[in-house]
């Protein structure tokens, strides 16, 4: 026997609609409560975390490592992020 597919060609998840996809998605967000999630309750630990993450890759194969001013460029691009995100932030308060 041979197993011939006819239709769209999409299966299982793929096949859903897209309301459906995203109810399904949206659980595994909601299945650990907010107390749990550890590094939610302690930037300590997901700091150690990410450090932990750093070293366990060589550092000739850490991009920034070889890269001061890539390093640099991305700390940048970050604080501009969190200085906009606040700035968005303050005005919804305020309004």
């Amino acid at each position: 026997m041979s197993s011939i597919r006819t239709g769209s060609g999409k299966q299982g998840f793929a096949s859903m609609d897209q309301a459906k996809q995203r109810d399904i998605a949206s659980k595994g967000g909601q299945s650990v409560p907010a107390a749990k999630r550890s590094f939610a309750q302690d930037p300590a630990l997901a700091a150690e975390a990410g450090r932990k993450g750093g070293q366990a890759v060589q550092a000739s194969d850490r991009s920034f490592s070889r890269d001061r001013n890539l390093a640099a460029a991305a700390g940048r691009k970050g604080g501009q992020a969190t200085h906009s995100k606040n700035a968005r932030n303050q005005g919804e308060s305020t309004s």
